[in-house]
């Protein structure tokens, strides 16, 4: 079968153990991600490791409200209009 080398392939696994099943939609459900994508990430680290995709999932939600960094940053979006003549 011709396939392009960076065209999706789709899988159909059976026979997967309960335990695992339990333990793929608990990380899904902890990292608010779909089942696939899970699998997928699971599939991807234990064939070829880590990828270069970044995950910031541990950071999701841990924003603090700063007021003076808001400050500093309003101040630095300000326009100098001499500058831009």
């Amino acid at each position: 079968m011709n396939r392009p080398s960076d065209s999706p392939v789709h899988y159909t696994i059976r026979g997967v153990p309960p335990e695992v099943d339990r333990a793929l939609r608990q990380k899904a459900a902890r990292q608010k991600l779909s089942l696939n994508r899970v699998v997928l990430d699971e599939l991807t680290r234990a064939s070829i490791g880590n990828t270069a995709k970044a995950d910031f999932s541990d950071l999701v939600g841990k924003w603090q409200p700063d007021p003076g960094f808001d400050e500093v940053i309003a101040s630095q979006r300000q326009i100098d209009l001499d500058k831009w003549k």
